[in-house]
């Protein structure tokens, strides 16, 4: 079965809104990439779950606030546990793109088409890293947008 993945540009809208106002409470530096979560997740299929890319990165690197110097690696990928540095990126657009992809293609078109499946492989031996993430994709997804006013 094929995923439902086209959504009104009022719901994109309000995707990147709650993400924005998500990402600014925490002064995130990742809160000028709040559309290219949303493109990217939509791009390879996400669907309801638009928000699990930045949400690793909240249980990787604090939404991007913790990562080795200057390599835009907000997710750990490409670093071994235990080890400070691995693959680094020229942007946060290029880590949000490559992880993206690599969790579509890696892990979700491989079978692993949960968080559990996915911790196992993505933050072994971790017991906490998927139930990590799911708070935060439910804290990003619950951030209410109020429409704004006009007078």
């Amino acid at each position: 079965a094929q995923l439902n993945t086209s959504r009104s540009e009022q719901e994109e809208d309000a995707r990147v809104k709650k993400l924005e106002k998500y990402l600014t409470s925490l002064n995130s530096p990742l809160v000028d990439n709040a559309e290219d979560f949303v493109k990217y997740a939509d791009i390879y299929g996400y669907g309801d779950n638009w928000s699990m890319v930045a949400a690793i990165a909240g249980v990787e690197s604090t939404f991007g606030k913790r990562i080795p110097k200057n390599s835009y690696n907000a997710w750990g990928w490409g670093i071994p546990t235990g080890k400070q540095s691995g693959i680094g990126f020229e942007t946060w657009e290029e880590g949000i793109a490559t992880v993206s992809k690599g969790l579509k293609e890696n892990y979700m078109d491989r079978g692993a088409t949960n968080l559990a499946s996915i911790g196992r492989i993505y933050a072994p031996p971790s017991h906490t890293w998927a139930g990590n993430v799911q708070y935060f994709m439910n804290e990003i997804e619950q951030t209410s947008v109020e429409p704004e006013l006009s007078l």
